[in-house]
């Protein structure tokens, strides 16, 4: 099993280092860190899809203006999934699998470029994305970005634990060494995909957090990002408890687990040398069992 970290879509906000913490201009460079892993009987599988190819050719038509306009993103083919595992020598057609965090739009915009991948998703996400009530929640879900979407997969926790965390095992097709964590708090259906490696276990965590000092033992965050994640949280008490849990895991030096969220550039760059021949576009740099 081979896994390739990659940056499938890019926010720049104004605020700069109030936001990732180290830009040094106006502007921050946050990244949307998806996974892609061979695997060997099951091709190849994608952890989010960042921005798609449809995102990037009509934005204001599968996108809400909010979003696009608060997050500044960038839209760029070069940053879609389908481009990168094109890259990477392979076809749209050996993605046989997506394992989605959440259904936000800046992790769920690419499902529709690959037609012939099952989609595994909590059910609990599926059902309060169908929902999308409110203002965040009608904006944040954009079932435009899934409506031709024909094989999912939906979950719910139970089964044997993982480090103390739920864990939902046995996803259809898929390798035992790729696992579900759900993490409510940012949304309700929110999880994490942990894989087992040859170097130890990954847990993207998703958006159960957002910046890298989050994971510290004495924890902080960029007034940006802590702003930002009390604006998009539906849960603030179990967020934060699940925030607490994963830096709990996060220092426990038994546990082999390197932990890394979806939007620090810094934590994307460190895990980025981990996969041979490629580099992320954001600036940034760092290294710890942590990817910070």
């Amino acid at each position: 099993m081979r896994v390739h970290h990659l940056n499938c879509g890019c926010m720049c906000p104004i605020g700069g280092k109030l936001w990732d913490g180290v830009s040094r201009g106006m502007t921050a460079q946050l990244v949307c860190h998806c996974l892609l892993v061979e695997t060997d009987s099951s091709g190849l599988v994608l952890v989010d899809t960042g921005f798609g190819s449809r995102d990037v050719e009509d934005p204001y038509g599968r996108l809400s203006p909010l979003f696009i306009h608060t997050n500044r993103i960038q839209f760029d083919h070069r940053h879609t999934a389908l481009e990168q595992v094109r890259r990477h020598g392979f076809s749209p057609r050996d993605v046989r699998h997506i394992v989605l965090t959440h259904l936000d739009f800046d992790h769920a915009g690419g499902l529709e470029d690959f037609p012939e991948a099952r989609v595994h998703v909590l059910q609990a996400e599926a059902d309060v994305a169908e929902d999308r009530q409110g203002m965040i929640q009608s904006r944040r879900y954009r079932p435009e970005q899934w409506d031709e979407v024909r094989n999912w997969r939906f979950y719910n926790p139970g089964g044997e634990r993982w480090f103390g965390f739920d864990a939902v095992r046995d996803l259809d097709g898929l390798p035992p060494e790729i696992l579900m964590v759900p993490l409510p708090g940012h949304t309700v259906g929110h999880a994490g995909v942990a894989i087992d490696t040859p170097d130890g276990w990954l847990l993207n965590a998703g958006d159960a957090y957002f910046h890298r000092h989050e994971m510290d033992p004495e924890p902080h965050c960029t007034p940006g990002l802590a702003a930002y994640q009390r604006m998009m949280e539906m849960n603030r008490p179990t967020r934060l408890h699940n925030q607490e849990r994963l830096r709990e895991l996060a220092n426990d030096g038994r546990s082999d687990v390197r932990i890394f969220c979806s939007h620090d550039p810094v934590e994307l760059e460190a895990l980025s040398r981990l996969s041979t021949g490629w580099r992320p576009t954001a600036a940034g740099s760092g290294s710890g069992r942590r990817a910070h």
